[in-house]
């Protein structure tokens, strides 16, 4: 069995990497570990997850965490750099946290607090990148490597429905606008007044408005790979009643010469092979319903002629595929397993 370490346990990411490493048949749950939590019971913090409710959380330190063979940082960002430099080159290391994601450092200093700390391999498999025939993905540069930067949930969301599309030249690079709807989870389990149950039951509201969200830098990144060429993007997030899912609505214009009638197919053919990204039948349209819980992504496509824009909805579990489900597809990708193992292809509903 290969021992796997989770620093940052006691969160929401953590406790779903706890899940599904429990369901994994090569991966052993070694320390996990927390700040503020550290010397609690689990199942204080997560009584949801049965099996590990008597491990005692111990302090994120690299002395701790030493010794296991893959470790999953699922802490804020900023503090994973620190941690992971003190890690030894062949342990996997997997940030769940924003601290290498981006490649420009220019791009992190606009947005984040920190210091710029450089970037892994991105761990977005799926991702289409450049114009070649047939385009690459992502996944190639995964396999076998020891330090990999989980994606954010809001770009796993909209990279995966708009890459292909820009990757074929069927999407112009310009003038493209998300609306994406995230349940209340992606905005961690600290106390915020603004996410009590009170205030956003029964109402919706936007944040993050004007292009200063911190994820739009990596959204435009993921297109500009798939484009080959700059892209920009009008990104707005919302906050929607409910704990967990993302619904992204992502629009872009139709490239002058590109006709309505093939565009679906080039998201068929994009996603034909992939066990996590799923473009639904025409008419049926992703619901965070249908992927709670799982590490699916949907999609659907569609061309709205009047406006001469194309219309792409996905759907995923900010918490699953946004998050943890990605950390352990992409440690099984750098322990040289199967892709798929020990992660879910099935919902929960109701």
């Amino acid at each position: 069995m290969t021992r796997a370490a989770v620093a940052g346990a006691s969160g929401y990411a953590g406790g779903e990497i706890l899940r599904l490493l429990l369901a994994h048949p090569h991966l052993e749950i070694g320390a996990v570990t927390a700040g503020g939590s550290a010397g609690e019971l689990l199942g204080t913090i997560h009584p949801q997850l049965t099996p590990l409710a008597g491990r005692r959380l111990d302090d994120t330190s690299a002395e701790t965490l030493s010794g296991h063979d893959v470790v999953f940082l699922a802490l804020p960002h900023g503090h994973s750099a620190a941690l992971a430099a003190q890690l030894p080159d062949d342990v996997v290391v997997i940030d769940c946290g924003a601290d290498f994601r981006l490649e420009s450092g220019d791009a992190w200093t606009t947005f984040y607090d920190t210091p710029y700390a450089g970037s892994w391999p991105y761990g977005m498999p799926e991702l289409t990148v450049g114009q070649g025939r047939p385009p690459a993905k992502q996944r190639g540069l995964l396999a076998g490597t020891r330090r990999i930067a989980v994606p954010g949930c809001y770009p796993t969301a909209v990279s995966l429905a708009l890459a292909p599309g820009l990757a074929a030249g069927v999407l112009a690079p310009e003038d493209i606008v998300v609306v994406a709807a995230s349940g209340t989870s992606g905005a961690g389990k600290g106390l915020k007044p603004h996410l009590l149950g009170s205030e956003v039951m029964g109402s919706m509201s936007p944040y993050g408005v004007g292009g200063v969200h911190r994820h739009t830098p990596e959204i435009e990144q993921n297109l500009s790979r798939a484009a080959d060429a700059p892209v920009t993007v009008s990104f707005t997030p919302t906050l929607a009643p409910m704990a967990r899912g993302i619904l992204a609505t992502c629009t872009a214009r139709l490239t002058a010469g590109a006709a309505a009638g093939p565009v679906r197919a080039v998201w068929e053919q994009a996603y034909e092979d992939e066990p996590f990204v799923h473009v639904l039948p025409e008419g049926q349209w992703p619901r965070t319903a249908d992927v709670l819980a799982s590490n699916i992504v949907q999609v659907q496509v569609t061309v709205d002629e009047r406006a001469g824009r194309v219309v792409v909805v996905s759907a995923v579990d900010n918490l699953t595929k946004g998050t943890a489900g990605a950390a352990v597809q992409c440690a099984n990708l750098a322990l040289g397993l199967e892709e798929t193992t020990g992660l879910p292809v099935a919902g929960v509903a109701p």
